[in-house]
């Protein structure tokens, strides 16, 4: 089992747990951080026996976002430089293998999210927030737009008119107002948080898995595509599933009214399904 420095890692019942772990500056994302978090989800991604993925924090926050020490440290006489590559090297590949990872990824948000901290959280597919955690974009406090794919997630989940509030006033989000205007799929109270995180993860591991992948496929595609192009590419992965020992199982089991045992075929078994190349990347 790998040894990471700034995260935890725990696979039970099919879940893969990855936790944010510097909870002595609130999660703040580093290099080190980030590339192990790039490194913990390619073997989620990777491993058999992963059928879902948590991302949590350690701590009192979920991540604060950048750890602006680090451009204090790096090469002053050339800030863009290092936003650039920062962005380029480190954030984009994580965002890009969540998004394009064929399992389901849970952000269980127990603190507050600010920056690219928000970022990862709306990066994940589904989100629970702790009833004492909180949200805040933050980028306009040092001069700086959304970025780690902010511009991408946050419009798509709560409109245009409210992303740019959000944006411009880089105010806080409480609880109810994050589910008020879906930025999260669940509250939760704050000590439930990890169980009710873990057993979503479980009930998706024990589900359908090449079905489950296909469909973050086919919505993340449908987002962006042509209604004759969605359907399209409906008609083609449900004719790619009709023929998985998963769809015969499910078949069998509504006509026996009982419920389904995925898992009997190969990709059932939590064998990875082809992913996008920056996601394999």
């Amino acid at each position: 089992m790998a040894d990471y420095e700034t995260l935890l890692w725990e696979r039970s019942q099919g879940v893969a747990t990855i936790t944010l772990n510097r909870p002595d500056v609130f999660n703040a994302l580093n290099p080190t951080l980030l590339e192990e978090l790039r490194q913990a989800l390619r073997r989620a991604a990777a491993d058999r026996a992963t059928g879902a993925i948590v991302i949590t924090g350690a701590g009192r926050a979920f991540s604060a976002g950048q750890d602006l020490r680090n451009f204090q440290e790096g090469d002053v006489s050339d800030p863009a430089g290092q936003v650039s590559q920062a962005l380029e090297r480190q954030y984009s590949p994580v965002v890009r293998l969540i998004r394009n990872l064929p399992k389901p990824v849970i952000a269980a948000v127990n603190g507050v999210a600010a920056g690219a901290g928000m970022s990862l959280a709306l990066a994940c597919d589904i989100r629970l927030l702790a009833d004492t955690a909180s949200f805040t974009l933050a980028f306009s406090r040092i001069g700086l737009i959304p970025d780690a794919g902010s511009n991408f997630s946050l419009p798509r989940l709560v409109g245009l008119s409210r992303a740019l509030e959000l944006a411009w006033t880089s105010r806080r989000v409480g609880a109810d107002e994050a589910l008020r205007i879906g930025l999260v799929n669940r509250v939760v109270p704050a000590a439930d948080l990890g169980a009710e995180a873990a057993e979503l993860a479980r009930s998706l591991a024990r589900g359908a898995r090449e079905a489950i992948a296909l469909t973050k496929q086919a919505m993340t595609a449908g987002a962006q595509l042509s209604l004759d192009e969605t359907l399209a590419l409906e008609a083609e992965l449900q004719a790619r599933l009709a023929g998985s020992p998963d769809f015969l199982e499910g078949l069998a089991a509504f006509l026996e009214k009982r419920e389904p045992r995925f898992g009997q075929g190969a990709n059932g078994a939590g064998e990875v399904l082809p992913a996008a190349p920056e996601a394999a990347g």
